[in-house]
């Protein structure tokens, strides 16, 4: 996700420069180029990262300064996911996701079972200490979206809550 503060402040600081234009690229695969010469300005194509409130945005937020979010060449943009009402369980942490609190037992949850805030969904291990996860939200299980023992980044999804279920 691109922080659109970020993107202002370079708006503002190519402005005030004798710099022509700014590309950035992630290694996610995404460019964003903000350029001052007309001749250069780009129709925003949606990448994987940008939704369109904001693509809207990077197309409107400067006057003389035009601004493209464009996918590396040979990455093909993922189509948008559709908003659904369902709530996310986000890992808090780095490390090893565990779906049950032993090899030999069930795990904590799974896909149509209703939970409630605060119960146990998982087990994080990080530096060799074992972290329960709790959920933030009661529901129903609508996914989980984590294999048994495969590494999980902060802010992963770790399970989608269905609130209404």
């Amino acid at each position: 996700m691109i922080d659109l503060r970020y993107v202002k402040k370079l708006v503002e600081l190519l402005d005030s420069s004798s710099v022509d234009s700014i590309e950035i690229a992630s290694d996610k695969g995404m460019k964003l180029r903000i350029s001052k010469t007309p001749a250069q300005r780009a129709a925003v194509q949606v990448a994987a990262a940008i939704p369109p409130v904001m693509a809207h945005a990077l197309r409107t937020s400067g006057e003389g300064v035009a601004m493209a979010a464009v996918p590396e060449p040979g990455v093909a943009p993922r189509p948008e996911a559709p908003r659904t009402p369902l709530l996310e369980v986000k890992s808090p942490m780095v490390g090893t996701f565990y779906a049950r609190p032993a090899p030999d037992a069930k795990p904590f949850v799974a896909t149509g079972a209703r939970i409630d805030k605060g119960q146990t969904v998982c087990i994080i291990e990080a530096m060799k200490i074992m972290n329960e996860i709790e959920s933030e939200f009661a529901g129903v299980v609508k996914e989980v979206c984590v294999q048994d023992s495969q590494p999980v980044e902060y802010g992963q999804v770790l399970f989608r809550i269905d609130p209404n279920g």
